[in-house]
């Protein structure tokens, strides 16, 4: 693709790759691009506005408030200065490169990696964070050379093309809103007013029979005669669309169920993980992919999505189980060093009652949001175990959890559960659950709107006290009595129950996947990225001690090298 930069008035030249040519020169002239929907104070507003606007009032936390939908913007201020900011969750993706004295700005890296004058090359450190996270969280991208834009950041380059960063969307959790039928009644109105605005023609609903799912198609049954989708599993354990299929019958919604086999999943395998524009992870990417292309192939051009329910209204059971150790840290020290002393220094520390409050004090002892990642892949076996020593010694091992720690402690609120939340926002949300839904929407040809993750509804939960939404190990408590005589009694009551798919079930059993999954780990096995005897560790434990667990490891083995044959030499 020929693209001519932007020639502004700064050490920089903006390149848009996704707009063509470009040729005309600012020389020193205020430009805006806005790339998705943006809104100011709730109107539509298209880049001149958008320009008036900023040239006023700058950008920053105070601006942020008058802005709200999904997009990125690219601003050069005619004083010197370029800013790309972004939305409020980082539902709309941005890729930066600075190389020479350009700056090269694109929603995906394959608009990038299009330009015969970029320079891209694959990233050590990249690899050793997406198997800590699964993913590949922002800044940090495949490639060296490229960055991309955490949620609700404004990144600048002055007129001496010098960087800095700047968190503009850092909500205080004011804690104000009651919990009584008032507050029930705003939270439902705020989220059906969310739906009815990303409501379109041919517009359907992911339903799944979780709160969130049953939310978002319970509301859009209000205003049209709904359409929902559903993926199921013949699968003990991963199987949710009797649930579905309660929200259903409740709203009389027009509902579709695709039982997706192992055999389709084996078809799919390879195209859904190159897909992406980075390796990712997350095994029930190849479930959204199915039911969006479901849905499609109804006639359906649109799907709501009730993604981030569960990051708004404390709905994870990490949250109540993290709570549970905060009274102990919040003891004095002068009382902690003995209790310490005797259950977990003491020679009692074996028996089975101590056993257990020197476990408790143990994790305790890993402050937030550390002790979050108990359960890594890479916590439990040991970087060592994982990686070849060679591989470790070009990567920093501290990164992943500074990355996590520094956004947790950007928080505005001192309050465990609202920082994980807000932790969350980034993680769960903006660098995994986003990306795969909305990529995996995009390979099926419909868009995707997140109603939970409207600007108006995250604000809102941010009045929720904390105490509201997750009382003593009540997860969603707030959420769930708001929505009582709304959902189905059913759904309310149901156990939370996760997502996820299950690949290391299908491995044992059908040998299309199987023969796919061990040709894949052979060939990553050779680029000696990890220890010599790792994988045929994780293939003897997914036999014998826990396929699910240990399959997961194997996918994200699989993905990764499926997305490097396809995508390192090209």
């Amino acid at each position: 693709m020929q693209v001519n930069p932007l020639t502004i008035n700064t050490n920089l030249q903006l390149v848009l790759p996704e707009y063509g040519t470009l040729d005309k020169a600012f020389d020193g002239q205020a430009f805006v691009s806005i790339k998705g929907q943006l809104e100011l104070d709730g109107n539509p507003v298209d880049a001149a506005a958008l320009l008036a606007f900023l040239q006023a009032s700058g950008i920053g936390p105070d601006s942020f408030r008058h802005v709200s939908g999904t997009f990125w913007v690219a601003y050069a201020d005619g004083k010197g200065s370029v800013w790309l900011l972004n939305d409020h969750m980082g539902i709309q993706p941005c890729y930066y490169s600075r190389q020479g004295q350009c700056l090269y700005v694109a929603s995906s890296l394959m608009h990038l990696k299009g330009l015969p004058e970029v320079t891209l090359t694959l990233s050590e450190q990249a690899i050793f964070n997406y198997f800590y996270f699964h993913c590949i969280p922002a800044p940090t991208t495949i490639y060296k050379q490229v960055e991309k834009l955490e949620p609700a950041k404004a990144v600048h380059w002055n007129s001496q093309a010098e960087f800095s960063s700047l968190l503009c969307y850092c909500p205080r959790f004011t804690h104000e809103v009651n919990d009584d039928a008032r507050g029930y009644q705003q939270c439902l109105s705020t989220l059906d007013g969310a739906v009815e605005k990303a409501i379109t023609p041919e517009c359907g609903a992911f339903l799944s029979g979780g709160l969130d799912s049953s939310s978002v198609a319970g509301m859009l049954s209000r205003h049209t005669a709904a359409r929902t989708f559903s993926v199921g599993f013949e699968a003990k354990g991963y199987d949710e669309t009797e649930f579905a299929l309660i929200t259903a019958k409740h709203f009389n919604t027009q509902h579709e169920v695709l039982y997706l086999k192992p055999a389709q999943v084996a078809d799919a395998f390879v195209k859904v993980a190159q897909y992406f524009d980075e390796p990712f992870g997350n095994s029930s990417a190849m479930a959204a992919y199915f039911c969006a292309s479901f849905a499609k192939s109804h006639g359906v051009n649109k799907l709501l999505a009730g993604d981030g329910g569960d990051e708004i209204f404390a709905g994870n059971a990490r949250y109540a189980k993290q709570k549970v150790f905060e009274p102990y840290l919040a003891l004095p020290a002068w009382l902690r060093a003995p209790l310490r002393g005797i259950f977990v220094g003491s020679p009692l520390s074996g028996l089975p009652g101590f056993k257990k409050v020197a476990s408790y004090i143990r994790q305790a002892e890993v402050r937030l949001p550390g002790r979050l990642q108990t359960y890594n892949f890479i916590k439990q076996l040991g970087a060592g175990g994982i990686f070849s020593a060679d591989f470790l010694a070009k990567v920093d091992q501290t990164l992943p959890e500074r990355q996590f720690s520094k956004r947790y402690h950007e928080c505005s609120s001192d309050r465990p559960i609202d920082a994980m939340l807000f932790l969350d926002w980034k993680f769960t949300l903006a660098d995994n659950d986003l990306v795969k839904v909305s990529k995996m929407c995009e390979m099926a040809g419909v868009e995707v709107a997140y109603p939970f993750l409207d600007k108006e509804m995250v604000d809102f939960s941010c009045t929720v006290p904390d105490s509201a939404k997750l009382p003593g190990q009540k997860l969603r408590h707030f959420y769930r009595q708001a929505c009582r005589g709304f959902l189905a009694d059913e759904t309310l009551d149901k156990e939370k129950h996760g997502f996820g798919l299950p690949f290391g079930v299908w491995m044992r059993e059908n040998e299309q996947l199987r023969t796919l999954s061990l040709e894949m780990l052979q060939r990553f096995r050779e680029r000696h990225i990890l220890s010599d005897s790792l994988i045929d560790q994780v293939l003897e434990a997914h036999k014998t001690v826990h396929a699910s667990y240990y399959g997961e490891l194997i996918w994200i083995i699989v993905v990764l090298e499926l997305w490097l044959q396809k995508h390192e030499d090209e």
